[in-house]
């Protein structure tokens, strides 16, 4: 069993709630991105990165630091990227995404939920979570 960080910032518990029912299926806690860095990443195998749309469909500043401090450090291990979103169509989950592979990220997965995560997308995130735990 891999050992996964599941790391997210959330500004309205949606992208909270996301965290938390994917690291539970993944068999850990899920890890506030305050409480992590980049020195953290060789103690894991997987990881899932979250954070919800912000301004005009982009990251965090302060998380979006964080995972570019952490991209070069994530190798080939498994790494799926999640958020939710208010308005828009999520172009900043596929913006992301792209930048994250040209980093050298290896993007298993992405996910993306319109405000809170329904019951459909909680089963998304349960699968998501036992995929990069295995």
């Amino acid at each position: 069993m891999s050992k996964v960080a599941v790391v997210y910032w959330s500004m309205t518990g949606n992208t909270e709630a996301m965290a938390k029912e994917l690291a539970s299926a993944a068999g850990t806690e899920a890890i506030e991105s305050s409480e992590f860095s980049a020195d953290m990443c060789d103690q894991y195998d997987a990881f899932a990165f979250g954070c919800p749309a912000m301004g005009d469909e982009e990251l965090d500043p302060d998380f979006e630091e964080l995972f570019n401090d952490c991209a070069g450090k994530l190798g080939q291990k498994p790494t799926a990227l999640f958020g939710s979103y208010d308005w828009g169509t999520g172009d900043w989950m596929e913006t992301w995404k792209q930048n994250a592979e040209a980093e050298g990220v290896n993007v298993i997965e992405t996910f993306i939920c319109n405000l809170e995560p329904d019951d459909d997308a909680l089963e998304a995130l349960r699968g998501l979570g036992a995929k990069l735990s295995a």
